[in-house]
């Protein structure tokens, strides 16, 4: 499974190796990040964040900032601005790494989607050609639009965190848009 905590951690053991890792993050993801040496203090070298959620204080936002103002990267696990909980959307860390971004003068390196080198780590591990390959998400942005920027085909399913109005106002359009994942194979199987 590729993930954006493991990507993260690869990209950090391979540019940042033995660096000091403040996280800013809503759950665990101590398993993916394992090799990394996390701190809680401002002697951070990297500020990595990773989702949103109540683990995400005032707090640790302002540690962060702190650590940013005095050299430390940022390195985000992706951008993205909400995502879809059992209560609904919820604001994601997109929110915020604009806010760090702009009050610490410091611009963020996303590891995971939509960044190119998130697919091309995924197309290499699974020993595929772009071409060969198809991003299936709820996500225009973040999945579609950042696996079509790659090569990789895009469809856009309509659950999870999809909305009609984000669609409308994309830059792109995906490959295919259909309604539950369990379309899929029938785009597989081409015209009948």
């Amino acid at each position: 499974m590729f993930t954006a905590p493991r990507a993260a951690a690869g990209y950090l053991a391979e540019h940042r190796p033995g660096a000091r890792c403040l996280l800013v993050n809503h759950g665990e993801v101590g398993e993916d990040l394992a090799g990394l040496a996390l701190t809680k203090g401002d002697d951070a070298d990297v500020v990595l964040t990773g989702g949103a959620g109540a683990e995400v204080t005032y707090d640790l936002l302002d540690r962060a900032f702190r650590a940013l103002v005095g050299g430390a990267s940022l390195v985000a696990m992706h951008r993205n601005l909400d995502w879809q909980t059992a209560e609904g959307l919820q604001l994601d860390m997109g929110a915020f790494i604009v806010g760090l971004e702009q009050a610490a003068g410091v611009t963020a390196t996303v590891v995971g989607k939509p960044s190119p080198a998130f697919f091309g780590a995924v197309l290499a591990g699974l020993g595929v050609a772009p071409a060969d390959a198809l991003m299936i998400g709820d996500d225009i942005d973040a999945d579609v639009l950042g696996a079509q920027a790659s090569g990789i085909g895009g469809v856009l399913v309509r659950t999870g965190k999809f909305r009609e109005e984000a669609l409308a106002r994309s830059t792109g359009r995906p490959d295919h848009v259909v309604d539950s994942v369990a379309d899929v194979p029938a785009l597989l199987d081409g015209p009948a």
